[in-house]
């Protein structure tokens, strides 16, 4: 259980139970608080519409019913769901003079921000090996990349997500926390709550670093050397217009890619993450809305098809 300490009068530590603890999240006045909260709803808005029309074409339109968009709608699925983890939440806070989250409501939330995030970054490197596969290797591609082969892929990354998961919760709520439950963050993440702790954190951010670095130097040497290897199949093409496309469809996934892992790098990853907690609030901000915002119009507006079947749903919209 995770405990807080609290002096006696005579100054000694005594152990309670900890009920909550409080998102100090972002500072300013109400004019500031009521600014952001506009500035959040709107991105959370276009967030939330963004994921799901690309889940909705892809599962409407047959020509996209191939595994490179089976894994674009699980990231889009993704997306949706750990911003849907933090803002709600988050939205609130920032109309409300009581920040509280409950222990419970807290490792909850840890929890799933943890699960969705490292799943991203291995669907990421499946996307890529898809990407391999497909351009590489064309001709066993229907059979390397059939629909069991990627749901097998889609549930090794679930499942890579919920181990990492389990260990970062279980390390982070079994430390004794001191002297305070304000977390100087909008959401319950490693690097404040591992501010809290009374006891050393050594163990933890080096648990912390060893993990996520491994899974992001892990993930990262699959993009590299799928993307190598494309790269030298695009450069053999001698057609233009092929090699346009290829370079189109990968593009996005690229830029994805890029996002995504150059902030949770910033984030997790480098020494010393965890004491630099003032930039953390900036840096969450955009890998839990900003990129989860940007991937749909990412893949969308680079996407010949995904605009196509965009097209032709709203031409059988306005027949009817």
């Amino acid at each position: 259980m995770v405990r807080i300490m609290s002096p006696h009068r005579n100054g000694n530590l005594s152990v309670m139970p900890l009920q909550e603890f409080v998102l100090d999240g972002f500072g300013g006045g109400p004019q500031t608080q009521a600014l952001l909260f506009a500035l959040f709803l709107v991105l959370y808005l276009v967030d939330v519409l963004g994921n799901l029309t690309m889940i909705v074409v892809i599962m409407l339109d047959a020509r996209l019913h191939s595994p490179m968009y089976f894994f674009l709608k699980n990231l889009s699925f993704l997306d949706l769901c750990y911003s849907s983890v933090i803002y709600p939440k988050t939205l609130t806070d920032l109309l409300s003079s009581s920040k509280v989250i409950t222990l419970g409501g807290c490792a909850t939330q840890f929890f799933f921000i943890s699960l969705l995030l490292t799943t991203e970054g291995f669907l990421l490197a499946v996307m890529a090996y898809d990407r391999f596969m497909a351009i590489c290797s064309p001709l066993r591609y229907p059979i390397s990349m059939c629909p069991l082969v990627c749901a097998r892929l889609m549930l090794s990354c679930y499942c890579g997500g919920c181990l990492n998961s389990i260990l970062q919760t279980s390390f982070t709520f079994s430390l004794p926390f001191c002297s305070s439950n304000h977390i100087d963050h909008f959401l319950c993440d490693v690097p404040p709550l591992l501010k809290l702790a009374c006891a050393d954190t050594t163990i933890n951010e080096l648990v912390m670093f060893s993990i996520c670095g491994l899974i992001i130097v892990g993930t990262t040497l699959v993009v590299l050397t799928s993307y190598g290897y494309i790269t030298v199949t695009i450069l053999r093409m001698r057609s233009g217009g092929g090699r346009h496309k290829l370079l189109s469809t990968c593009g996005s996934h690229l830029t994805a890619v890029s996002l995504f892992y150059g902030t949770v790098f910033v984030m997790y990853a480098q020494p010393g993450a965890v004491e630099s907690v003032e930039q953390g609030n900036v840096v969450s901000v955009f890998y839990t809305l900003v990129i989860p915002m940007l991937n749909p119009l990412v893949y969308s507006l680079r996407n010949k098809e995904v605009k196509d079947a965009l097209r032709r749903l709203r031409q059988k919209h306005t027949a009817t």
